[in-house]
């Protein structure tokens, strides 16, 4: 069959005992067993670290993407490197972000396999020969890659698929040459150089940092997967090792490389090195093989995320490849040239080299002329993708540009976490929606069953207790279950908008201090997500929430009817306790930030309602729901692109909305930060006078807004209502989905649902 390789520099892949067991119907039974030794699996699960491979959403998506390909029977691979230290562990001193080093190997890890038989060696640095028997890439450094595999089971069909990590290993003569004869301990010493390129993941969410070992990690994973990719296309019978098919012709029919963002876009440069240098195919001909080979998926229109390398660290690191890249640019702009005669300033745009102080290669242009297929993860990021970020190649080439809507695993994000929710649809419903979630539809029959009401209402209240002990017993925080559990999860960022929660939650503190005696709707404010370590407003933003807490928590006169939570350490383990408690889900990144959002997803299924604005896939959510089943509020990418042209004025909302101003007075006098008052003045005056995302433009649809959220949540039965009809409409947003189209609509393979024979019983 084709294989699929999916590359990405990230797997967030969270613990792997539940959903093992889960995948292969076994959770029971296991259950069962450990309870006659005595034990309680609960606790046993606990103990496991999360495999943290990743910052956030991308990652995330990676890690249910392999579920769902293993789920929908494809011959499917994960690529990614094998850090060391994965994305690290925050501690909150003080009400600051510290960061401690994620050591997830410390006591080993169960679900890996070493394979040192299938070790390849990466090439850095060196120079290139043009010979009369063509180029040689020479006198380059040697860095070998341990391959670590990982099982990927699908949901109880039997099949098992793989993810493979690289760890880097210096080879035994690595400084040990000629030049280096005197210092034998110093050489040795020296390993750790080349061995650190897989140690640490970098923390960086939707932010590009330009850093060479950076580089080293991407062409690391990308030089060790295409030799793997290749000796497997060669070997034509299934554990045969001789190379047998030479010719590349059907490569592409065989091979389907999907690159996880611009992470990966040296597998372009790097397959056209080897087919043309290696295995000697000619150039155009290579050019077409490479191009029906990959397919790039684009994650974000942020400009600072966008990957743009100095092109003098290529020349130093990766000279060939800079070669590659500089003959393919020619090409393309050659032909730009002749379809736009006179059109520079087309060519300036368009071109994969960005002239300029530094040059630099813009890896985002690379991946659209190397591959067959570009998306977007959201219908309404596609369209920005098409008419904004590649509108030049959109025009170029229209029929390369898709969309494909993100999804989550029902498995993990439905089954596993909330086995409770899971029981009463099954009742209802039956079992076939974890395979197939809009099966959910059919829930739809039952929104006024009172007895259905109850039960979505019962597991509900169920797993607020459960997250409040948990919350008091690991934090010593104490929260009334009663309240609505209002939660935002994420990355920290200035376009998601932390901070236009955190001013709800002042104002809410505001009208209960000047109207003590009125009845509000209690709410328990939560907010978690780790700061990139060099990002200093989003860790100016965490010291906020932290201060707004502490005011707010200890304040008598607010008692239990509002507290605010910053929940530490936010990652998938918490997410999967979180998520499930969760009443209210916001989402309220500015119109046309958020490429899509997955969080958005799980909180759908889990039976949270949404409070967001018209970005990413809250679009379709709405438009699967009903607009009027979600908390729709503010802006639309419309209306920010008209308040660009007109300019955004935050001092007229200051001047306009007396409410608005209380609460950036009190954060800028230190209310909440008494002991030092200057403490947000960075904050204060990013939000007046340089703020991109226009936080106060939204503030009074928001404040409003949150006002048809207590209302509808003071009648809990038409609340329960909505979420059942949220639930019974989010069968679009299973990675399933997600996965069957890109098999059918990029990689060319259709998904088999047949259950392979379980390995007891002979295979026909």
């Amino acid at each position: 069959p084709q294989r699929i390789y999916y590359l990405s520099l990230e797997f967030y892949m969270g613990r792997t005992l539940q959903n093992t067991m889960v995948n292969l119907g076994l959770q029971n039974a296991c259950d069962e067993a450990i309870y006659q030794l005595g034990l309680d699996l609960e606790e046993l699960e606990e103990i496991e670290e999360d495999a943290g491979l990743g910052n956030g959403g991308l990652g995330r998506l990676a890690a249910c993407f392999l579920d769902s390909m293993a789920t929908l029977g494809l011959a499917a691979y994960g690529y990614g490197i094998r850090y060391e230290f994965g994305i690290f562990n925050q501690k909150i001193v003080d009400g600051w972000q510290v960061e401690e080093a994620d050591d997830w190997l410390r006591y080993g890890n169960p679900w890996e396999k070493a394979r040192p038989e299938y070790m390849l060696p990466v090439h850095f640095y060196g120079r290139v020969d043009h010979t009369s028997e063509g180029v040689k890439w020479i006198d380059t450094q040697v860095v070998l890659a341990m391959p670590y595999d990982t099982p990927v089971p699908g949901y109880k069909n039997n099949t098992v698929n793989t993810m493979r990590l690289w760890s880097a290993k210096a080879p035994n003569d690595f400084n040990l040459q000629e030049f280096n004869v005197g210092d034998y301990i110093e050489a040795v010493l020296d390993r750790n150089l080349a061995e650190n390129i897989s140690r640490v993941l970098y923390p960086n969410d939707n932010f590009f940092e330009g850093k060479e070992l950076r580089l080293k990690q991407e062409y690391f994973v990308v030089a060790a997967t295409l030799q793997d990719i290749i000796r497997r296309f060669k070997s034509s019978k299934f554990g045969c090792r001789d190379p047998v098919r030479t010719c590349f012709e059907t490569f592409p029919d065989k091979v389907a490389i999907q690159l996880n963002d611009t992470h990966p876009a040296l597998s372009i440069p790097e397959l056209m090195r080897i087919l043309v240098d290696v295995e000697k195919v000619d150039w155009d001909k290579a050019w077409e093989i490479t191009k029906r080979t990959c397919a790039y998926t684009n994650h974000t229109v942020l400009p600072e995320a966008l990957e743009r390398w100095p092109v003098s660290m290529f020349e130093k690191l990766l000279p060939r490849h800079l070669e590659i890249i500089y003959a393919l640019n020619q090409m393309h702009l050659d032909r730009v040239a002749a379809l736009y005669p006179g059109d520079i300033d087309r060519l300036r745009r368009m071109s994969v080299i960005e002239e300029g102080d530094c040059k630099r290669i813009n890896m985002a242009h690379l991946c659209v002329i190397g591959s067959h297929a570009v998306n977007g993860v959201a219908r309404i990021h596609s369209d920005i993708v098409k008419n904004s970020v590649f509108k030049d190649f959109y025009e170029l080439e229209p029929e390369k540009f898709q969309n494909k809507t993100n999804g989550i695993t029902p498995r993990r994000w439905l089954l596993l976490c909330n086995p409770g929710l899971a029981d009463v649809i099954a009742e209802k419903i039956g079992e076939g929606f974890i395979t197939d979630l809009s099966q959910l539809k059919k829930l739809l029959d039952f929104i006024n069953n009172e007895t259905f009401i109850r039960d979505v209402a019962k597991v509900k209240q169920e797993n607020k207790l459960k997250f409040a002990a948990y919350l008091e017993e690991q934090y010593k925080v104490k929260i009334n279950p009663s309240s609505m559990f209002d939660v935002q999860v994420k990355r920290i960022h200035e376009y998601k908008r932390q901070l236009l929660n955190c001013l709800h939650a002042i104002t809410l503190y505001n009208r209960i201090r000047s109207n003590p005696s009125k009845s509000f709707v209690p709410r328990t404010i939560m907010i978690g997500g780790k700061a990139a370590p060099g990002y200093h407003m989003a860790k100016m933003i965490i010291k906020l929430i932290t201060s707004i807490g502490e005011v707010i928590n200890n304040d008598p006169y607010v008692g239990d009817r509002l507290k605010v939570i910053f929940l530490e350490n936010y990652r998938v383990s918490l997410a999967e306790k979180v998520i499930p408690a969760a009443d209210l889900s916001q989402q309220i990144s500015t119109a046309g930030t958020e490429a899509s959002g997955t969080g958005n997803m799980k909180f759908m299924v889990n039976g949270a309602l949404t409070i967001g604005t018209m970005d990413g896939a809250n679009v379709e959510m709405a438009e699967e729901a009903g607009e009027e089943n979600l908390f729709i509020f503010g802006m639309r990418v419309e209306d920010v692109e008209a308040l660009d042209r007109q300019g955004y004025n935050a001092q007229e909302y200051y001047e306009r909305l007396p409410e608005l101003r209380q609460a950036i007075d009190q954060i800028s006098s230190g209310f909440f930060s008494p002991r030092d008052p200057g403490c947000f003045r960075d904050v204060v005056n990013m939000l007046m006078y340089h703020d991109r995302f226009k936080v106060f433009a939204d503030y009074e649809a928001y404040i409003k807004c949150q006002g048809q959220v207590d209302q509808l949540f003071m009648d809990p039965r038409e609340w329960t209502k909505k979420v059942i009809r949220n639930i019974a409409c989010s069968g679009k947003f299973s990675s399933d989905r997600t996965i069957m189209e890109y098999a059918q609509e990029i990689w060319g393979v259709e998904p088999s649902a047949t259950k392979i024979p379980p390995p007891n019983l002979p295979r026909d």
